[in-house]
Order: C-alpha cells, then structure tokens, then sequence
C-alpha cells in the first residue's frame, strides 16, 4: 500500500451563505441567473489561481512507498528493488574513485497508458538535502535513460555520489520530466530506503571495492 500526500493544497472556494433561492418561475429569469452564477463560480477559481505561487502551481503530486513496494503513481508505478555502496564505479573507459561513497540504486518500473523516460532520480536527506545523480556517470547507463513502457517492468540503476552522513532516512525521488508532461502536480514516487542509523553504519563498514557499470 501506498499513501499520497499532496504537497500544495488549492484554496477550497468560499461556501455559499443562507438559504437557497426560490427558483423563478420565468424560464429566462433563471437562464440569467445561471450564467450570473457561472462568471461568479469562475471569477472564484480564477481569484484562487491567481493567489496561488509558481511554487505552488508546479509542486509534484508525491506518492510515498517503502524499499520492495510497488509505488503507483497513476502514470507510472515503480519499486526500489536493492541498493549497494561502492568506493569506486569501473566505467567503460576508466574507474572513478570517490573520497566519499558511491550509491547504486536499482529500480524496476513500468508505465500505464504511454511509454516515458523517467527523471533522473534525487536522493532526499533526512534532513532536506538534495543530492541529484553524480554527473561522473555517464546518463546512457541510468534508468532515465531507458524507455518505461506500458504494464513491462524495466529495470535500471540510478548512482549517486554522497558522503556517508547522507544515508540514514534517506528517501529516492522518482519522476517525470516536465518537459514530457507540461501540466501541474505532475507525479512522483518518493521511496524510503529503511536506513536507521545501525543499518547505515553496517551499510558504510562494507562497501563494494568496484561496481561496474559497463554494458
């Protein structure tokens, strides 16, 4: 199961006040009355629309799921299926070192109506930070790369580049580019990887020497 919080909430629009009117018994009478309440209902939502922020009006509609959870998010649905560290990614070409820790994602999803390329993912701190995929690894190797189709699971990795401290609580975002869907409250899935502090410290003590991430 997966629970949906939606981060920016729209303005419910002002309740009516008193009884309800007797309806006039002229059929043109009521006509006027219906297009008057119609430009007041609009002139309303357009009031709201206008007291809204940009913020507001591109925050993503987030889905939130647990590592191992199929975390369906209407357009897409996707599930975190392991991750590893690694104190060094073998590329095609050559082995990148890092004073701080590689972290390999591997992620499975699918689509609902029409194929996608996911966004890039986003590692999220326990508190607040942001850690995008490490520009060191070249996109052709990541799951945004790949076309997410229609009810076929695809699998990829994502691959961050964190210090250790990043990991306990942490969380990965996951979703569309607004590129492809130009709309507000796009969706995303946020997954949490179940790192307490004991689990981040046992994690950190063993890290791959070499992940390898050649086709």
């Amino acid at each position: 199961m997966t629970a949906t919080e939606q981060r920016s909430a729209v303005a419910a629009a002002p309740a009516r006040r008193g009884r309800r009117a007797a309806r006039p018994r002229g059929g043109g009478s009521w006509l006027l009355n219906a297009v008057a309440g119609l430009v007041l209902i609009s002139g309303a939502i357009g009031l709201q629309t206008l007291h809204m922020t940009e913020g507001e009006l591109s925050d993503p509609l987030t889905y939130t799921g647990a590592k191992g959870q199929d975390v369906d998010a209407r357009r897409f649905t996707a599930r975190v299926d392991s991750f590893s560290v690694a104190k060094s990614i073998e590329t095609s070409s050559t082995t990148l070192g890092t004073d701080n820790l590689f972290l390999i994602v591997m992620v499975s999803a699918k689509s609902s109506l029409k194929p996608y390329h996911l966004s890039e993912a986003v590692l999220l701190t326990a508190d607040g930070k942001r850690f995008d995929n490490t520009d060191r690894v070249d996109n052709s190797v990541l799951l945004s790369n790949t076309w997410v189709q229609p009810d076929i699971w695809v699998s990829g990795r994502y691959v961050f580049e964190v210090p250790a401290s990043a990991l306990p609580g942490a969380s990965v975002v996951i979703g569309l580019p607004r590129e492809v869907v130009s709309e507000a409250y796009l969706p995303e899935v946020e997954v949490d990887l179940g790192l307490d502090d004991e689990g981040a410290r046992k994690l950190v003590a063993s890290p791959e020497a070499v992940y390898s991430v050649k086709k």
